[in-house]
């Protein structure tokens, strides 16, 4: 048995398959170690010094390009190993009998199972990133290898599915009165259900919410240059999550770093554990710019005007806040209190930061906010008077008085809500 397996006709085929088995083994351990890495990981690699863990974060970057160029791979590696396979079965049936041949034909197939597939998964989970730093050379030059065969495949599989499925539609979407329905139609405690029925509304307004309802304006969070120091933030007298880190004209933003993610910080120099933004219109939906952070892996959208102005940021937290919260508004984070008092039977105290959305649920009437207007009492003042608004200043808005009775520097005031 020896001599046959040593045989030129016998050994060089299995050293062929030995190198595809390998091959096959690499592809299916870089799949599971790289798709393996949490978002956090994937950000740290990204800000890391290291070539190598930087290159594997671009290659996450494009997740469907880099699954089909692995999973391609993958397939011409075992149809080569079968494929040789067979050439050596045949000549072991030839040599040694139908029996030899059989039995080498199960032997291959386990190899496959096991060193193609269970053991390098299995591996790649407990070392995923060590393992991703270590094949995001070789799997780049793959995937390079890789795009100019992708047009291609494309081209015949719209081609196969316009040929056998030509009347293959979208899934609809379901309708949210569906889903409404039912939660009210579930079994179960009332107050769960009346729970459960609160966040799904409000789940859906974040299609209608424009992010400027839910954003920290200009002036409500910590920005600073580089270099940025711990002792900055110990002096402050309310609690930091996010600070953000500024360019050097002091306007733009670079980023942010989140505070709430470490355990121990350094003393100085902040500014190295920053996390990138993503950048939003101020009239785009809350839905979309949740979305966005998702796609992105960022923490924090920087919210822009038509003048490409920074005018606010915007984190994870305020919005899954306001799909949770019972009554959702920014001011009450901002303030840590309700931003509209009731101080008589048909008066309040209202912040200039409060939204029309939120005021109008106070005041029990009906809000239909028009895209081409303010959303905020401040910018209701802005644009009745054109003009930063002083005290005793007045306008009006859905039957009510709006006096401003306080400022508190440049933008920033309280306003009495009175009927008119």
């Amino acid at each position: 048995m020896f001599d046959i397996v040593t045989s030129p006709e016998i050994l060089i085929p299995l050293l062929a398959m030995s190198g595809l088995l390998l091959a096959s083994g690499f592809f299916s351990a870089s799949e599971t170690a790289l798709f393996f890495l949490s978002a956090e990981e994937v950000q740290v690699f990204q800000r890391s010094t290291r070539r190598n863990e930087r290159r594997a974060a671009e290659l996450l970057a494009d997740p469907n390009r880099l699954l089909t160029a692995i999973l391609f791979w993958n397939l011409m590696v075992n149809i080569g190993f079968f494929a040789t396979g067979l050439i050596v079965t045949g000549r072991l049936n030839r040599i040694s009998g139908p029996a030899v041949a059989g039995a080498f034909g199960l032997i291959n197939l386990a190899l496959v199972i096991i060193f193609g597939e269970v053991i390098p998964k299995s591996s790649a989970v407990l070392f995923r990133k060590s393992l991703a730093r270590h094949v995001s050379l070789p799997l780049s030059m793959a995937v390079k290898a890789f795009d100019p065969l992708a047009p291609a495949l494309r081209a015949v599989t719209r081609s196969l599915r316009r040929m056998f499925w030509p009347s293959i539609q979208r899934e609809q979407y379901l309708d949210p009165s569906d889903l409404e329905q039912a939660i009210e139609n579930s079994a179960g405690d009332q107050f769960v259900i009346q729970q459960e029925r609160h966040v799904l509304h409000n789940i859906l307004d974040l299609t209608e919410i424009p992010i400027e309802e839910v954003m920290r304006p200009r002036g409500s969070y910590i920005a600073l240059k580089p270099p940025i120091m711990l002792l900055q933030l110990r002096d402050l007298s309310v609690p930091v999550d996010y600070v953000v880190v500024l360019r050097e004209n002091g306007e733009d933003i670079e980023g942010v770093v989140p505070l709430l993610k470490f355990t121990a910080l350094p003393g100085v120099h902040l500014e190295d554990s920053v996390e990138g933004v993503v950048y939003v219109p101020w009239c785009a939906p809350s839905a979309a710019t949740l979305q966005q952070l998702d796609e992105n892996e960022c923490s924090v959208a920087c919210v822009v005007n038509e003048f490409g102005e920074t005018i606010g940021i915007v984190t994870y937290e305020d919005i899954v806040d306001t799909i949770l919260s019972s009554d959702p508004h920014r001011a009450s984070h901002l303030m840590r209190r309700d931003p509209v008092l009731t101080v008589g039977a048909s008066t309040w105290q209202v912040e200039s930061i409060t939204s029309l959305r939120y005021l109008s649920r106070r005041l029990n009437v009906e809000f239909d906010p028009d895209v081409d207007r303010q959303v905020t009492v401040a910018g209701l003042f802005h644009e009745a008077l054109e003009r930063i608004p002083d005290v005793n200043d007045e306008c009006f808005w859905m039957g009510y008085r709006l006096r401003v009775i306080e400022k508190r520097g440049r933008g920033r005031f309280r306003a009495l809500v009175a009927k008119d």
